[in-house]
């Protein structure tokens, strides 16, 4: 007996096949445990349990037969949807005022059972946050003792640029979000935590399968000069100047079979427009929402189940006529306010798709390319400028010129893809769950290269720097002033007012160049650190899945050198742990963030890329024998150990966002009170837009997480509301404004379009929010519009 057991107890892994045990009890899938459930009856002697334990292992049935304890989770990461900068395009003015889609936080977590495990969370975010990173794993730590920890957790951000800022504790980071936002960084850590404790409680035994397949229509080279530069002889080895492969891993659980996918795929979250004001997840966070939609629906229209029977049109539309606008109302709490759409089935795990970020630097999902809005005719080519002027080259996605439509038809197309693959994926993922992690002082970092005769020199990285094309911004959102990209010697205005804040040592001048410096951001340490130094690199492998976790933005070129780099490692002679079909995939933005990663060759450019590259142009070499290190020691099984630790600068963060003083409503009108109702008695189609409008109050005072801002709900028989569409839905968008500034008066304005898969029905549109008194008191409201029909 003793020995049967020793599988089981040689980890925390105890109580969760115990657990286990008790819910193949409980719903009885498998024949040989109902066949012992319905010999014993109800029977609950503890040796029962440890003889069922034996028996199970056996068997032989599909638990044995699991290659991986899985387990997967989700959590509402929503930040706040009022007065916060975004981040991601640096532009003061771009302030969040509504919500476009909720943004997640989604997570897997793969154990050998017994043995390592490890843990990757995928964030609609723009980023990884190092202070993110550290807060996390102080709470896991503080839950689950050295299990996890920053050697087997990995934390990757989408990319959005539509996500709110001010998470980050470096000051170049902050700038723009008026320094650090607490409510920004709240909602992440814990979204986070919650999404990975989901995961863990989830995790049962299953297998794992990949699969990849190119996705052409989706991403271009934004900075096709610069790629231009690398060797023909090395571009010559590939059929595009973007990385058009999607990697997908799929989750099978034992019992409920698929539960989710995880997949790679490098294109920028730019879809929304540096003037878009409201929360998104881009692309990827849309595809992660068709695609978690497509799971649970599996191809019904929403809501098809509830109005079937309602079958005359003059029958929907008396039932309509029936309710108006019910007037606002409070709340007794915030537990009023999470009617939700997606709840779990029958206690089956809900279904996770999270759609990765890759090596994307350099990549554009504005796939019509590039033009002026001036004259409608190409960018220069060198510096995608238009006369002479970057903020007037504008790249146009596939939707142009709505943003919506270009970000719905790239994340469609990435759900496309990502279904083919899940479907397809055959090859079963098989082998140890293993890690390696370590820091590294990038300011200041000693690279070994060979030389030209065949010899070895070496060279080092720079404290970080960003050049003067870095201001110029990108075709995806362009800076301003006089600016641009390509520009390797600087401007002496410019120069000038750099000097103010910190003129850059001739050591640093020469270590960047050609570079000319516009922000010495290594050297700058007022009021505290302006930009990182020491830097998490960290590999975690699956079986034949090999992750490679970086803090940044590698572009096309960069990333493939990486891959083979760490492949030649892996697949040398003498090692039989990796064949030629493991599958390398970077994830990119993870852990903290620290810009671009180019070439050698395209940092000479000095496009936005290469300017961003922080560390000086021998970042990517760095970062080439640091993962190096890493796969060696993953294969001889060695340990590394970092005297380094990244800084925690919380208690040194700045803010200066002003608070919510109050929200008010003229007299008479109550919170929730429609001020534009939807027309009396109309009756809409598919592809139609909806809208109402709502006295409100500032989303800041309660972020609604786990809940939503607004509802379609759909007339179930003549007297009951289901919730049919929120806040999760890219059909719906909630819009926030104020009369001014300061007015303690505010609207919300809910807007919905008709999707094609409605089902016809009595709708309304429903307003979930919360205000704030003078004295501090938080109080929630709703309201209702008036009913419409939907044919």
């Amino acid at each position: 007996m003793q020995s049967a057991l020793l599988c089981f107890s040689r980890s925390a892994q105890d109580d969760l096949y115990l657990n286990l045990i008790g819910r193949s009890l409980s719903r009885c899938k498998r024949s040989h445990i109902r066949l012992l459930r319905c010999t014993i009856g109800s029977m609950a002697n503890m040796w029962f349990y440890l003889l069922l334990l034996v028996s199970i292992q056996n068997i032989g049935g599909t638990q044995s037969d699991s290659t991986y304890l899985i387990g997967l989770g989700s959590y509402d990461i929503t930040g706040p949807a009022a007065d916060v900068n975004m981040m991601g395009y640096a532009n003061a003015e771009q302030i969040a005022s509504g919500v476009h889609f909720r943004l997640k936080a989604r997570t897997f977590i793969v154990a050998e059972p017994g043995g390592n495990r490890a843990v990757f969370v995928n964030l609609d975010a723009c980023m990884a946050s190092q202070l993110v990173t550290i807060k996390v794993l102080e709470r896991l730590k503080s839950r689950y003792g050295d299990m996890y920890n920053d050697k087997n957790v990995a934390i990757s951000g989408i990319h959005t640029h539509a996500g709110p800022g001010g998470y980050l504790q470096y000051v170049v980071y902050i700038v723009t979000s008026l320094g650090f936002v607490r409510q920004s960084f709240d909602v992440i850590v814990d979204g986070i935590e919650k999404s990975i404790i989901e995961a863990h409680e989830n995790l049962r035994p299953g297998n794992i399968f990949v699969n990849n397949g190119e996705l052409l229509d989706a991403s271009i080279n934004r900075s096709p000069s610069a790629y231009l530069n690398n060797p023909a002889a090395e571009r010559s080895k590939f059929k595009y100047d973007v990385d058009k492969e999607m990697t997908l891993l799929k989750f099978v659980d034992d019992e409920w079979g698929p539960i989710g996918s995880f997949n790679w795929f490098a294109t920028h979250g730019t879809s929304m427009s540096r003037t878009n004001s409201l929360i998104s997840g881009d692309n990827k966070g849309a595809a992660a929402r068709f695609m978690e939609d497509w799971a649970e629906q599996t191809g019904y229209a929403k809501g098809s189940d509830i109005v079937t029977g309602v079958r005359h049109i003059h029958k929907l539309r008396q039932l309509a006529s029936s309710f108006l606008a019910s007037g606002g109302r409070h709340l007794a709490s915030s537990e009023s306010v999470s009617q939700r759409v997606r709840d779990g089935q029958d206690g089956k795990p809900k279904f996770v798709s999270a759609f990765c970020q890759s090596n994307c630097g350099d990549v554009s999902p504005n796939v019509l390319g590039t033009f002026c809005i001036d004259t409608g005719l190409p960018c220069d080519f060198n510096h995608s400028t238009c006369n002479g002027k970057n903020e007037l080259c504008y790249g146009r996605g596939p939707g142009y010129p709505d943003e919506f439509e270009s970000t719905r038809i790239i994340g469609d197309r990435q759900f496309t893809k990502a279904v083919e693959l899940f479907d397809k994926a055959s090859e079963q993922v098989k082998g140890k769950v293993d890690y390696r992690q370590t820091y590294i002082d990038f300011s200041k970092l000693e690279v070994t290269l060979l030389s030209s005769d065949g010899g070895q020199e070496v060279v080092k990285t720079c404290p970080a720097a960003m050049g003067f094309a870095f201001a110029a911004g990108t075709t995806d959102g362009p800076g301003a002033f006089d600016f641009k990209q390509g520009d390797d010697k600087g401007n002496p205005f410019w120069k000038l007012v750099r000097n103010l804040l910190k003129t850059p040592s001739k050591e640093q001048v020469a270590c960047q160049q050609p570079k000319p410096i516009l922000l010495d951001t290594g050297d700058m340490d007022l009021p505290y650190d302006w930009a990182p130094a020491i830097l998490p690199v960290q590999i975690i492998r699956i079986g034949q899945v090999v992750i490679l976790c970086v803090p940044g933005e590698f572009s096309t070129m960069a990333g493939r050198r990486l891959r083979d780099a760490v492949r030649t490692v892996l697949t040398s002679d003498g090692n039989d742990e990796f064949d030629s079909n493991v599958h390398i995939v970077i994830a990119g933005l993870s852990n903290t963030y620290s810009q671009y990663v180019t070439t050698y060759d395209e940092y000479m450019i000095q496009r936005y890329e290469g300017a961003s590259t922080l560390y000086g142009p021998h970042t990517l070499s760095g970062y080439i024998q640091e993962f190096k290190k890493l796969a060696s020691a993953l294969l001889d099984g060695k340990i590394i150990e970092s005297d380094l630790q990244p800084p925690d600068l919380l208690d040194k963060q700045i803010s200066f966002l002003p608070p919510v003083v109050m929200d008010t409503t003229p007299y008479g009108v109550k919170f929730g009170d429609v001020g534009t109702d939807v027309p009396e008695n109309s009756t809409f189609r598919p592809g139609d837009m909806v809208t109402a409008t709502f006295w409100s109050a500032c989303p800041r005072n309660d972020l609604l997480t786990e809940g939503t801002f607004s509802l379609v709900e759909v007339l179930d028989g003549s007297s009951t509301w289901v919730p049919a569409y929120d806040d999760d839905d890219f059909s719906l968008r909630f819009k926030w404004s104020r009369p001014s500034r300061l007015s303690a008066h505010s609207h919300a304005t809910i807007e919905w379009r008709i999707p094609e898969t409605v089902a016809a029905g009595v709708y309304r549109l429903r307003h979930f929010g919360a205000s704030k008194s003078l004295f501090g008191k938080i109080r929630h409201f709703t309201g209702t519009s008036r009913a419409f029909v939907v044919l």
